[in-house]
């Protein structure tokens, strides 16, 4: 396994000006987002804010030849979708994955997405969507000096299964900094006490793909999409940190509630991985598995 590079606190800063801004678009992301809108138009409006604030998106001719400036991936899409003429629909969930570059010449990556809801969505996409939410949120919990690589994936992983979802096994979370993916390698399974031992400096992300199916992934003829082998559901999020000397920081979090996604009735929202100043039902949902934040 390759080292994980070790960041200074001023390299630290820096990378959380990237992180700010990739939070602030995907809020952007969520008031736009509505019915009758096509994912080239959330491309439209990332590559457009993006530009403004002097950066760059990172997906933009990525490995030279992803077309556009985010990744839109659209109900049985698990990651990778390219915008394009799709129209969203009443009870389509989709993922919108963010990556922004600052300054926009050698700078640095922050990454982030999140799952939103068009319209009203059904029961099992809430399902897939919200066990996916609390995934991300437990694997955060987990991710502190000292603890290892394989307690982040068993955290996911036992959660979504006892769920009756999957984990997607084809992608995983990535080091990140100056370069998009680097190492380490952040698997959304495993088993606890296993690879790689955290350490205060340490900068990836975390980025669980949760299926109401099959874990296993085809692929379209575009070279980019990924998509649930059986067609069932799924939903992503995604969260840039930090470890620190007493847990992790993200980087990625979000000012303010993101619109379509945590403003729901049903949606609790959770310490680390949402907007939320102390919620006390959110803590108490972390305590029914053995998570203390």
């Amino acid at each position: 396994m390759a080292n994980a590079v070790i960041h200074t606190s001023r390299q630290i800063a820096q990378l959380r000006q990237a992180c700010n801004l990739a939070a602030e678009t995907l809020l952007l992301v969520g008031q736009k987002l509505q019915a009758g809108m096509t994912t080239d138009d959330i491309n439209t409006l990332v590559h457009q804010h993006t530009l403004t604030q002097d950066a760059w998106p990172a997906p933009l001719n990525y490995r030279g030849s992803y077309p556009k400036s985010v990744c839109t991936s659209v109900n049985e899409v698990i990651c990778h979708g390219i915008p394009g003429p799709q129209v969203l629909r009443d009870g389509d969930i989709i993922n919108v994955d963010v990556t922004t570059i600052f300054p926009k010449k050698g700078g640095w990556y922050g990454d982030t997405s999140a799952t939103f809801y068009v319209g009203d969505p059904s029961p099992m996409a809430r399902h897939v969507v919200e066990v996916c939410r609390v995934s991300l949120e437990l694997a955060l919990a987990a991710a502190r000096p000292g603890a290892t690589l394989g307690d982040i994936g068993w955290a996911i992983q036992q959660y979504a299964e006892s769920k009756g979802c999957s984990v997607v096994r084809d992608y995983t979370g990535h080091g990140i900094g100056r370069i998009f993916h680097g190492p380490p390698s952040v698997k959304h399974y495993g088993r606890p006490g296993t690879g790689l031992r955290l350490k205060p400096g340490m900068t990836f992300t975390i980025e669980p793909m949760i299926n109401l199916g099959t874990p296993e992934v085809a692929h379209l003829d575009d070279g980019w999409t990924a998509i649930t082998a059986d067609r069932s559901l799924s939903a992503q999020f995604e969260h840039t940190l930090v470890i620190t000397h007493d847990g992790c920081d993200v980087l990625t979090r979000r000012n303010a509630v993101l619109v379509n996604s945590e403003d729901k009735p049903w949606v609790e929202k959770l310490p680390l991985s949402c907007f939320v100043a102390d919620d006390a039902n959110a803590r108490a949902i972390l305590a029914e598995v053995g998570v203390s934040v």
